[in-house]
């Protein structure tokens, strides 16, 4: 048994809002048991709506729809649903006077428009909106349990969690709990980290280990079901354990863990402090680090050293090692990063250089090459990739490797 988020929206269509609703009800149904198949999203237009609904009430059981539900000639969702159901829009009185009620508290006189917002499918039942004007709509279509809600996401977070979520595990509709577990690995890609989990990501395994990649993030997706849970966690945790052995320092963290988590514990845990000498990222590693609270516990601060002439005056870089290597130079990002952790007082210094594009530096340095240096007490060292992508991209992900860099040596420590 499966549901279907439908939203619906011109301004999503085009692109000009995003879509969160049906990332929260996907969310709220999956802790409830209740798996979502499909969401689809509708412009404001009355024939592609009513196709939606009815291709939707054939293969789902349970069909989450948000917007439409306002007084104005665009929100079509009550009149959909009563095509798709082949019956008539019939007035309801008492929700006509729950919604004059609303403006009168606001001390304003109902317009005349928003009697349609008391229009609903003959057979269906209203759903209070204790936050808004426009109420919902609890109908069945064909073997489908339908349930219409407002698409803004206060109203409509109230109206599911206080009004349709308890009407569907009522029906019996909810199947125990569904855990997502997620594990957070950086430094490797989406190809190397599968092959070495290919038995757990296969089609069939329960429980379910999908893998998702977001700005050279891979993460690993643990969907376990249970009767509650507890019996979920109890499926889902030997899974995790093995991802993390085989995967070991890949690893930094789970669910919203980013990689300034992770390194903010362990300089907490190593009692380490840290500064950063950034060229390309322009201040990016720093505004990931000071993100997490309580990060002035162990970073420092940082120099912004774009233009070369800061990187000699304020980070000590020696101009013939820029002469001899080039600027975006394995010797330019350890002198760097030597120079950020003497001269700001630090226990380690990270520094990142490259060429963040769109244009190549010369034959050997593309768009996407990138030189991360990493300065300790007694030494340095300097990591290097290269990445395809834009210009924002390529700072991201340089950002994400220094962090990591600092991660690895701290792991060490």
């Amino acid at each position: 048994m499966k549901c279907e988020i439908i939203s619906i929206g011109s301004e999503i269509t085009s692109g000009r809002n995003l879509d969160t609703n049906s990332q929260w009800l996907s969310r709220r149904l999956a802790e409830n048991g209740l798996v979502v198949g499909w969401h689809t999203t509708i412009a404001d237009d009355l024939e592609a709506n009513i196709d939606a609904f009815r291709i939707a009430s054939r293969r789902a059981k349970v069909i989450l729809i948000t917007g439409g539900l306002g007084p104005t000639q665009d929100d079509l969702t009550r009149e959909a649903l009563a095509v798709a159901g082949g019956v008539a829009l019939v007035f309801d009185a008492d929700s006509c006077k729950r919604i004059e009620e609303m403006f009168a508290k606001r001390g304003r006189v109902m317009p005349e428009r928003n009697r349609v917002q008391a229009m609903f499918p003959a057979g269906a039942e209203p759903i209070i909106n204790e936050r808004g004007t426009a109420p919902g709509v609890y109908m069945n279509l064909g073997d489908a349990v339908v349930a219409a809600m407002p698409g803004v996401p206060n109203e409509m977070f109230a109206m599911f969690n206080d009004r349709v979520l308890p009407r569907l595990l009522a029906l019996g509709l909810g199947g125990g709990v569904l855990v997502e577990r997620k594990i957070n690995t950086f430094g490797a890609g989406e190809s190397h980290v599968e092959e070495k989990l290919f038995d757990l990501t296969r089609r069939g395994h329960v429980p379910e280990v999908g893998i998702t990649v977001s700005d050279a993030t891979i993460a690993l997706r643990i969907l376990a079901h249970g009767a509650t849970r507890d019996e979920a966690m109890r499926i889902a945790d030997p899974i995790e354990a093995t991802i993390r052995e085989r995967l070991g320092e890949l690893v930094f963290g789970v669910d919203d863990e980013e990689l300034q988590h992770a390194v903010m514990n362990l300089l907490k845990q190593r009692r380490k402090t840290l500064t950063v000498a950034e060229g390309l990222t322009g201040g990016l590693v720093g505004e990931l680090l000071t993100t997490v609270p309580g990060s002035g516990a162990a970073f420092l601060g940082g120099i912004v050293a774009y233009d070369n002439r800061l990187k000699q005056e304020l980070l000590g870089v020696p101009s013939e090692v820029i002469d001899a290597a080039g600027v975006v130079s394995a010797q330019v990002a350890e002198a760097m990063a030597a120079g950020c952790r003497v001269r700001l007082r630090s226990d380690l210094a990270v520094s990142a250089v490259g060429v963040a594009g769109p244009g190549d530096l010369g034959p050997d340095k593309p768009a996407g090459m990138v030189y991360v240096g990493l300065a300790w007490e007694g030494g340095t060292s300097h990591t290097s990739f290269s990445w395809l992508g834009t210009r924002a991209d390529i700072r991201r992900r340089a950002a994400k490797l220094a962090l990591n860099v600092v991660r690895l040596k701290l792991l060490q420590m």
